[in-house]
């Protein structure tokens, strides 16, 4: 049982055999009616372990628990006992309790608080510590002393307020978090951060009111520890200038009060850049009026454009949403805060082009606006930025000119005909006819495809059979059929081809044996530039993009790629490693270093899919690794 949990057990045994609203629990428990819900559910599972105990549920009465005088004080016992806690909790609060500890805390100490062995421990240690390496924290190891993590009090509060990064996406909730937290301090900054929207022009999403829950209650418990945030003069100065420098001292002073705590300055400064990063968010006309937000969007855009030749800053929707972004964006950056993408890794795979066009243009970026701008934003861009080339696509999609093929009457031919014009902007329907007038229409009308409610004979024109129901499989399957028609003429041997004509016998590396992904980047990228494909500061471009975000795309691939302006011929160099290495995130066995020129860059999307595509098929990828020789390599491509 968790926290919350373990407080409605405790509300339903003391008050045994009445009758309790699940509205006035959930009100108590400062939770939805929906959790309140779940929770009983899962109370009850656990009830069925003790024989007197029965949760009893009545339609506009409530529930109400009855229970044996014996079962009743087990159960009492069992909430208040310390009992060993699950594994994801386990490193949850082990990673809580070195970032808000200032003295080491040894193996047997954390073996004997978490009733697991060392050896666990240890691991989960390491766990720790090359998460920590992402806030720019250590976890040293003294010896006879324990492990400390080192790094400024900035970095500690950025890894605490995301402590569930910690646990695997499918089992993360952010409740598992804040049960590291008082709960009385929970309910009370609750209380207040609505008070607070309801008091000043405060508008704030779900997720910026938890995370500013959650930052508050980091500040609640580092103050405490005396263990204040320290910001340089400027940071300071910027801090108190703000107008939401007032709705924070509004916020902390009756914080202070309900509490009994008190922030030093630095705190207030601390709380008003995580506030007014979620106020610049919905706030367009400022973003509007930023000079540094339009002059990077501009460049952003034109940077795009060029590498893309998509006419980016003709998107209107775009460039509104890109400014509202990284208004937010630029603060956080600013004031050194973090904000994570939770679908990132996804993003690398699924938008492979966009995501490295994006992330080169963020490195200019960087470099001319003195900004260090990470991945996680930058794939929030690259949604903003598909979302741009999707709209486009979507305005060039011709209609396609579709006859329906119906033998079943009139009425269903007509509501076949209803729903697909529902459903189905691009398609125009021209006709609803039977199979027997089929031949005599196509003589006279320009089809481009046929929907049928029956097999019918082959035509020239694309068919696909359908329920005259058009349910929801039907639908998926349409879906995939005008698909397929928008793609006609590119297949999988096309895209094969075009790679084989970039990768060289000589651009061939088999058995490579280096021990991290910069020396596979470094190499290759001098042997491209020694062979005259490429500049010299390609080296540089290659590196810098690899450091900025790793380029591996899943399946066992990595695409390094540097800024086109270095490259003189358009050429693929292939590595493949005598074993699979770190490669961010993933664990890559084939390397793709991309050096696509400007006059070229038409053809670097449809190679990432090509290059996508095989590292999504398992069979390819098996060939490629257990290559003996380059003529092996080159056989792949031509399958």
């Amino acid at each position: 049982m968790n926290r919350r949990q373990k407080e409605l057990l405790r509300i339903l045994l003391t008050d045994i055999d009445e009758f309790l609203h699940v509205g006035d629990l959930a009100e108590e428990l400062d939770c939805s009616e929906k959790t309140a819900r779940n929770d009983l559910n899962k109370i009850d599972t656990l009830l069925q372990e003790y024989p007197s105990v029965e949760l009893r549920r009545k339609r506009g009465t409530g529930v109400s628990l009855s229970a044996g005088s014996k079962d009743r004080v087990k159960l009492f016992n069992r909430i208040y006992q310390t009992e060993a806690i699950s594994a994801d909790d386990r490193l949850l609060e082990m990673a809580y309790q070195l970032l808000v500890s200032d003295k080491p805390l040894t193996l047997a100490s954390l073996a004997e608080k978490y009733y697991s062995n060392r050896t666990t421990v240890r691991d989960e240690l390491g766990r720790i510590s090359r998460w920590l390496e992402g806030y720019d924290l250590a976890l040293i190891s003294k010896q006879r002393l324990g492990h400390l993590i080192k790094g400024k009090e900035l970095n500690k509060r950025n890894a605490l307020a995301n402590l569930s990064e910690l646990i695997p996406s499918e089992s993360r909730e952010k409740q598992q978090v804040l049960q590291l937290f008082p709960q009385h301090e929970i309910n009370t900054l609750r209380k207040l951060l609505r008070d607070l929207q309801a008091h000043y022009p405060v508008r704030l999403t779900d997720g910026e009111f938890e995370s500013l829950l959650i930052h508050a209650l980091i500040m609640i418990k580092r103050t405490r520890q005396r263990s204040p945030i320290v910001l340089g003069q400027s940071d300071d100065d910027t801090g108190v200038k703000l107008d939401t420098y007032h709705m924070t001292a509004w916020l902390l002073n009756r914080l202070e009060n309900a509490l009994s705590v008190s922030f030093p300055e630095n705190e207030y400064v601390y709380f008003t850049w995580h506030l007014e990063s979620c106020r610049t968010a919905h706030n367009g006309e400022k973003a509007k009026s930023d000079g540094l937000v339009a002059g990077v969007v501009s460049q952003m855009t034109s940077q795009l454009r060029r590498m893309t030749m998509i006419r980016f800053e003709d998107d209107k929707v775009l460039k509104d949403g890109l400014e509202t972004h990284l208004a937010s964006a630029l603060n956080r950056i600013r004031y050194g805060l973090t904000i994570r993408m939770p679908m990132l890794s996804e993003i690398k795979k699924k938008y492979a082009y966009m995501f490295s066009m994006v992330i080169l243009a963020v490195e200019k970026i960087n470099e001319s606006y003195d900004l260090n701008i990470p991945e996680d934003e930058a794939a929030y861009l690259v949604l903003h930025f598909q979302a741009s080339i999707e709209r486009v696509q979507k305005e060039k999609t011709p209609v396609k000119q579709t006859v329906i093929v119906c033998d079943l009457g009139v009425g269903m031919s007509h509501l076949l005909q209803a729903k697909l014009e529902q459903s189905y902007q691009d398609v125009e329907i021209l006709a609803s006819i039977s199979q027997r007038e089929l031949p005599a229409f196509l003589e006279k009308h320009d089809t481009d495809m046929i929907i049928s409610t029956t097999d019918i004979n082959h035509f020239d024109a694309p068919v696909i059979v359908v329920s005259p129901l058009l349910e929801s499989d039907d639908k998926e399957r349409l879906e995939q059929f005008l698909q397929s028609i928008d793609q006609e003429g590119t297949n999988e041997n096309e895209m094969l081809n075009t790679l084989k004509q970039l990768v060289d016998p000589e651009t061939i590396y088999l058995g490579m044996n280096l021990e991290h992904r910069f020396e596979i980047v470094e190499m290759l990228a001098s042997n491209l530039v020694r062979e005259g494909f490429a500049e010299q500061k390609f080296v540089h471009s290659a590196m810098l993009r690899e450091m900025s975000s790793a380029t591996a795309i899943g399946g066992g691939v990595a695409i390094p790629h540097a800024d086109p302006d270095f490259v003189k011929e358009s050429v693929v160099y292939l590595a493949v490693l005598r074993e699979p290495l770190q490669w961010g995130n993933e664990m890559v066995s084939v390397v793709f270093l991309l050096a696509i020129s400007k006059d070229d860059q038409e053809m670097t999307k449809s190679l990432m899919q090509t290059i996508a595509s095989i590292s999504q098929n398992p069979s390819l990828m098996e060939k490629l690794n257990e290559a003996e020789n380059i003529s092996d390599i080159l056989t792949v491509f031509e399958q």
